[in-house]
């Protein structure tokens, strides 16, 4: 879930059409057919533009920035639209977006922001403080506007324009995320006349109005998004003429593409397998990227799902409901086994909340707090617990039916498919039985709670308020039937007490403080086992990229920046454009982000970007 790298859900009018999508969707690579426009032979029409082409494996879930969070998508909206502030590419720190400065007064309740005037809309108007009031208050009143990202916004009291370069911000209580508000501004002149925010998918009419790097052409689902540089762009153009992600559902016909030049870069699903990698390690015009990452894989129970006006709905076991019976299934899970077997050394191995990346707010348990592996503690504690071995050797529940656990898994994330070999040989030994439901859309069972564990991750920002927020009561849907900001349909009093607090801390150290307590306070519950914070690892071609930005700058990861450094800035190489065949006139990225929401945890149209949960971002 998702971001934001793999997340989870659709709101519910979205996810038939995502469904038929992915159902429909038949991509032969390098193939001319209605869902891939014969690329090489129009780049050579177009007179050998630069076109860089990304393999994808992660489906997008909306291109309107109000919905969508899944971490493809939300990548694609900070090519789009321009953001407040934006993150510093070599270590992160807040620098000018569409704001050039930023002042709160003295009591930090009032913020006011300096609008760029050298920002215009790609359809020649320019972007003012009213666009960014606009955006702001439209999530503020308008519940399918905040769908996505409602949880900056939910603290604000007041927002206006006094000027078109002036932007203020009146809050109800101090908010350390000012610096740090990830909303994709948009040109109220356009979004002003959408009628319903929650079906709205900004998809049917082509070239969409936008005030970033690239504007979005063309998409057709599950197979590509075109984008074409925007030449006007504040910062300057970016030095290739188009920007192609392409949608692969078979990881290994990504890295194929590859290796024959028909697409510049692949980034796994969303990471490539240690298999590949190896593959492509040595490979002539290829370079392999392996840095740390800014995901956390891992593994959620369902708490009981339930809706803020107190209804419960779904089917997840009640044994899960036992803090014990969690605590003892995670130490039947072999963390080291995860990095060793099914990783092979891309990733460390897991335990806060937070991947060590974000120092500041890496969290570890200490002494004998931490859930090591130790299948006869596990099988000594599920006995306390009450659930007991039959004379089959099998674990029965209160009801005396033995017990299998019903394991959400990505069908197009390997690393799910593998470590649930691994679940069901460590539970089968404690005498539980596991279920694998490895599904191309894991978001209907999950948002409908029916399912006991899932594979879960997200991409963390820089700052880490988003994948904070989706685990508060707050984050529930309001019913049911609708769709809420929740990850996982966390609810726990005190967890919402710390997070109110962080919102407001200023000092950095004693912010960092309370969500390490946060983090604590998440692993104890037992709703959340990170297993692994994997590497990202991705591959491209030298000889149609010849250079790229990483983020950050010392071993940093390319696809799914908190920015959109790495697109901005690559390099075409010489031979990029220079003839019509496929490893020349336009290079094909295919970012295969694995669905981590639909393939890793099924995303969240509630929740923001996503890790493994294709992480939001």
């Amino acid at each position: 879930m998702g971001t934001k790298d793999q997340t989870r859900s659709l709101p519910r009018g979205l996810r038939l059409v995502a469904m038929a999508g992915a159902a429909a969707l038949t991509l032969t690579a390098g193939l001319a057919t209605p869902l891939d426009p014969a690329p090489r032979q129009a780049r050579a029409a177009d007179g050998g533009k630069k076109v860089l082409t990304v393999a994808v494996a992660q489906s997008v879930d909306s291109l309107s920035p109000f919905l969508a969070v899944r971490l493809l998508s939300t990548s694609i909206h900070r090519l789009m639209y321009e953001y407040l502030t934006n993150y510093d590419p070599k270590d992160n720190h807040a620098i000018p977006g569409l704001a050039t400065k930023w002042e709160p007064s003295p009591d930090k309740l009032t913020w006011t922001y300096t609008i760029r005037s050298n920002s215009t809309w790609s359809d020649g108007k320019q972007a003012t403080a009213e666009d960014a009031a606009w955006t702001f208050n439209k999530m503020m009143t308008d519940s399918g506007a905040a769908t996505a990202n409602g949880s900056y916004v939910g603290n604000f009291r007041k927002v206006t324009a006094p000027s078109p370069t002036k932007l203020v911000i009146e809050l109800k209580k101090p908010q350390a995320t000012m610096t740090a508000l990830d909303v994709p501004i948009v040109p109220k002149h356009v979004w002003e006349k959408v009628s319903d925010f929650s079906e709205f998918n900004n998809d049917k009419s082509f070239p969409v109005v936008g005030n970033g790097p690239f504007v979005l052409t063309g998409y057709k689902a599950d197979s590509y998004v075109r984008l074409k540089a925007n030449k006007s762009f504040w910062r300057g153009s970016p030095k290739f003429d188009e920007l192609v992600f392409r949608y692969y559902k078979d990881q290994d016909a990504a890295v194929s593409a590859l290796r024959k030049g028909e697409v510049s870069f692949v980034a796994g699903s969303p990471s490539l397998t240690p298999a590949q990698a190896a593959s492509l390690e040595g490979a002539e015009n290829i370079k392999v990227n392996d840095a740390p990452g800014r995901r956390f894989y891992a593994l959620a129970t369902n708490p009981g799902a339930k809706a803020k006006n107190g209804k419960k709905f779904g089917d997840g076991h009640p044994s899960l409901l036992d803090q014990r019976v969690r605590n003892a299934l995670f130490k039947a899970v072999d963390r080291k086994a995860v990095i060793d077997k099914v990783f092979q050394g891309h990733a460390v191995e897991g335990e806060g909340y937070i991947p060590p990346r974000f120092s500041q707010y890496f969290w570890k348990p200490s002494g004998g707090r931490k859930l090591t592996y130790d299948p006869v503690e596990a099988a000594r504690m599920l006995d306390q617990a009450g659930y007991k071995k039959n004379g089959d050797g099998k674990r029965v529940g209160k009801d005396g039916k033995p017990i299998t656990y019903r394991v959400l898994c990505h069908a197009t994330d390997p690393n799910d498919k593998a470590v649930g070999k691994y679940l069901q040989e460590w539970w089968g030994e404690l005498g539980i039985g596991v279920q694998l439901n490895c599904l191309d859309n894991v978001t209907d069972p999950w948002l409908a709670g029916k399912y006991d564990l899932a594979f879960d991750g997200w991409s963390v920002n820089p700052d880490p308020d988003f994948v904070l927020s989706i685990h508060t009561c707050g984050a529930l849907p309001a019913t049911p039937e609708e769709t809420g900001a929740t990850d996982n349909f966390i609810c726990d009093k005190k967890y919402d007490e710390l997070y109110a607090r962080q919102l407001t801390e200023y000092d950095p150290a004693k912010r960092a403080d309370i969500v390490k307590q946060m983090e604590s306070r998440l692993y104890d519950l037992g709703y959340m086992n990170v297993m692994a914070y994997p590497n990202a690892v991705e591959a491209y071609r030298t000889d149609q990229i010849e250079s790229i930005t990483t983020m950050p700058a010392k071993a940093g990861n390319i696809y799914g920046q908190d920015g959109y450094w790495s697109w901005w800035s690559a390099v075409p190489a010489e031979s990029s454009g220079s003839s019509d065949n496929a490893s020349s006139t336009g290079v094909v990225a295919g970012i295969v982000v694995g669905v981590v929401v639909l393939a890793g945890l099924g995303v969240f149209a509630a929740m923001r970007r996503r890790s493994t949960a294709e992480d939001r971002e």
